[in-house]
């Protein structure tokens, strides 16, 4: 392997802002923000989904609309018709 061309392996600190979950993971991500996180600090990286808060991994059952685009915009703007 040539020196100096790999991007530096460190401890990340993820948060998972749905669930206010926590993750230390090793990563390349490069990031500036950083947080303090049990006494130490960490290079942060917020996520708006992670297994903590995804319904495959929580079981979750959520709704979701079936309606179509064409038949929410007729609803939607019925009473403009001639």
């Amino acid at each position: 392997m040539r020196p100096n061309i790999h991007p530096e392996y460190r401890q990340v600190l993820f948060h998972d802002t749905n669930a206010n979950a926590f993750f230390l993971i090793g990563s390349t991500i490069q990031t500036k923000q950083t947080r303090e996180y049990e006494g130490q600090e960490y290079p942060y990286v917020a996520l708006d989904i992670s297994s903590a808060s995804h319904p495959f991994y929580t079981g979750e059952v959520r709704q979701i609309n079936n309606e179509g685009r064409i038949a929410s915009f007729n609803k939607r703007f019925a009473r403009f018709k001639r």
